[in-house]
């Protein structure tokens, strides 16, 4: 399946894959503080051999277009952070809606668009999930969504939480106040995994639990399966 940048509107672009084959429901990708890395393209590519056109959004153009980060320095972790704590989250979820109808019209009206988002990404996609028309959401271990309990009620679409136990970024209280939440309204389901840090799921990553991160991605799998084919 061909995979590359493209352009969603002007001066904002997004890694694309599956959407030369055929008919199949989309979905938005969402990154992390890294931006649109490597990591971020093999997940859009696994997605996309599991039968969906998936779009990821290079949500930090505004700040500086196409940013490529790692894990892995501690020179990459510092610009991850200050670009997170310069970055417009409510200006980001309407890039989302833009980068929702582009899916859309490459695929179809018809066909029925997912959100799923790591990190900065679990926050974005919850809010994707509280405010545009998509079809369906799974989030993982997102930081700051207990600062957003009051939109849970005006979510519609299925809506998966993936949620670190001892995540060094979201306390305890936090945490429950994101859980009360979610067991507020019927159409979202959360999964706490015990004794896991932030991002398990990310592969390579400091805190990467293969065990949890598989049980999370076969949650989302049916998830998405559920909701979109």
């Amino acid at each position: 399946m061909n995979a590359a940048f493209i352009e969603i509107a002007p001066g904002f672009a997004g890694y694309a894959t599956g959407f030369d084959a055929g008919p199949r429901p989309g979905l938005i990708l969402i990154q992390e503080i890294f931006g649109v890395n490597a990591n971020m393209r093999s997940l859009a590519d696994r997605f996309a051999a599991e039968g969906y056109a998936v779009l990821a959004p290079d949500l930090f153009w505004r700040l500086e277009p196409r940013v490529d980060l790692t894990d892995q320095s501690d020179a990459d972790w510092q610009k991850a952070y200050s670009l997170y704590q310069r970055f417009d989250v409510a200006q980001g979820v309407k890039d989302i809606a833009i980068a929702i109808r582009f899916a859309r019209a490459r695929i179809g009206e018809g066909a029925k668009i997912g959100a799923v988002g790591y990190c900065l990404g679990g926050l974005m996609a919850l809010l994707t999930a509280t405010r545009t028309d998509i079809d369906a959401v799974a989030s993982y271990y997102g930081v700051g969504m207990d600062q957003f309990d009051s939109e849970f009620a005006a979510i519609t679409a299925p809506t998966l939480l993936h949620i670190a136990e001892r995540d060094q970024y979201v306390p305890a209280k936090a945490r429950e106040a994101i859980l009360a939440a979610a067991a507020a309204n019927p159409r979202v389901s959360a999964f706490v995994y015990a004794d896991r840090d932030h991002a398990f799921a990310r592969e390579g990553g400091a805190h990467w639990h293969a065990e949890d991160a598989q049980v999370a991605n076969q949650r989302t799998a049916a998830h998405f399966a559920g909701a979109l084919k």
